[in-house]
């Protein structure tokens, strides 16, 4: 019993350090955070399409340190607005970084792809203090 233990807790530490050393971490630096509402946002086939090519674009950007890709949870409070169809947050190393974000490849095509799916967007940038 003792050795089993010995090694489940063993795995157990291995598992986290993995994922520790795999996992990207949140850089304050400068959050980009961005909500998208749908023309048709109950459409699986625009949803499917939307999130396929936002991941394409985040996985292929230079500058974007980490993301966060969320849809609206119904809301419990009447301070949370859950009007949106998506949100997206990513990271930044600065906000020069945020700009060649905003001018690369990878996000012009994205927003060529899904333009049409949206009627409204709107983007909140913060830099840490």
């Amino acid at each position: 019993m003792k050795k089993s233990v010995c090694i489940f807790t063993f795995l157990m530490l291995t598992a986290i350090s993995y994922s520790q050393d795999n996992m990207k971490t949140f850089d304050p630096n400068y959050v980009h955070t961005v909500f998208f509402w749908f023309n048709n946002p109950d459409n699986e086939v625009d949803q499917a399409h939307f999130e396929a090519s936002l991941k394409k674009f985040l996985k292929n950007s230079k500058f974007a340190k980490t993301n966060f890709i969320g849809k609206a949870p119904k809301a419990t409070r009447d301070v949370v607005d859950d009007s949106f169809t998506y949100k997206l947050v990513v990271t930044f190393d600065s906000a020069e970084a945020q700009q060649g974000y905003q001018e690369e490849d990878a996000h012009l095509i994205f927003i060529e792809e899904c333009k049409d799916l949206w009627k409204k967007v709107i983007v909140y940038d913060a830099q840490g203090i």
